[in-house]
């Protein structure tokens, strides 16, 4: 079997560790990188050996490409993803997906009637505890969910301006709200509370250093999810409780409480790397039922975090009905 084409658009950040996953693949290839920087391209090309681009139109044209990886802020998607799609090529987007829900919506028809592979980066749904955690809850019945995004501010120039970023939630946090649909299905309302309130200093910012989401579920349900980026450190997980049971992801270790015994799990994998085999894996044997986030799934946890963000400027709250509704 031929090696799978791989090209990247985006370089920087997270792409450094798809480039490493993908340049280990024993059916994987990186044929073409590109990005706007040229230093970073051309870097990152002589460490991978391939060739660099800063013009992703020439990259397309010019290189058979297989598989992308789009790994560009959130900001910067333009038609990257059409232009892809409507020439056959496999597609893993970073997330969040889009900043805008309709822009997304639309890419997400394209990708479809394309037929292509594809996938989004909500990377923690491969965790080997995630997925016994799924398991468990098959036959459950759960009351109340709790997540946390705690962490520190990010310095990328891009992260602290809202209409670049989304904000935390959209851009960080979102891993756990995008747990808390997978493992708790469907998000019907949310209310959101959100302020900046001691990182006030940093030049430029304009996103909140505080967020306080209140969900409820299809199922009756209701959630909560804590995000900030005023701490040293990192911290995220999520608690989900039922009658006499609760399941505690802390990190990637899992948690399993009950009345009278108590079992842990620690992970035992490389969840990125997890996905991207998974990723290359789906396109060779033409199978999409291998990716655990697809295109759609990020599109599903844009649009709560968007309606988030919206409920935080109405100061009400919104319902996902509504939300569509209003998105036309």
């Amino acid at each position: 079997m031929e090696k799978v084409r791989v090209g990247f658009v985006g370089v920087g950040g997270i792409a450094n560790t798809h480039l490493n996953n993908i340049s280990n693949h024993a059916d994987a290839e990186i044929v073409a990188v590109c990005d706007i920087s040229e230093d970073t391209a051309t870097r990152q090309a002589e460490k991978y050996k391939t060739t660099a681009y800063t013009d992703f139109d020439q990259m397309l044209e010019n290189e058979k490409i297989d598989a992308l990886f789009i790994c560009v802020p959130p900001f910067a998607h333009g038609d990257i993803e059409e232009k892809a799609a409507k020439k056959g090529v496999h597609l893993l987007v970073e997330k969040p997906i889009e900043l805008d829900f309709q822009k997304a919506k639309t890419k997400g028809e394209i990708i479809t009637q394309s037929g292509v592979i594809n996938a989004s980066g909500y990377c923690l749904r491969y965790l080997d505890t995630v997925q016994i955690g799924k398991n468990y809850l098959e036959d459950k019945q759960f009351a109340m969910v709790r997540g946390y995004y705690i962490t520190s501010f990010v310095p990328t120039p891009w992260y602290r301006i809202k209409n670049k970023s989304g904000g935390q939630l959209v851009e960080q946090s979102t891993h756990i709200l995008d747990l808390m649909g997978y493992l708790c299905g469907d998000i019907q309302q949310i209310q959101a509370d959100m302020s900046l309130q001691v990182m006030s200093d940093i030049e430029g910012l304009d996103i909140p250093d505080v967020t306080s989401v209140n969900v409820r579920f299809k199922t009756g349900a209701v959630g909560h999810l804590d995000s900030s980026l005023i701490q040293h450190d990192h911290r995220m997980g999520l608690e989900i409780l039922g009658r006499d049971f609760r399941l505690a992801l802390d990190g990637t270790t899992l948690s399993i409480f009950e009345k009278d015994k108590m079992i842990t799990y620690g992970s035992k994998v490389d969840f990125y790397e997890e996905q991207d085999n998974a990723f290359i894996k789906a396109i060779q044997t033409k199978n999409q039922d291998l990716i655990l986030a697809s295109y759609h799934d990020g599109l599903e946890t844009l649009s709560k975090s968007l309606a988030a963000n919206i409920s935080n400027e109405k100061r009400s709250m919104v319902t996902m009905e509504e939300f569509y509704k209003n998105q036309g």
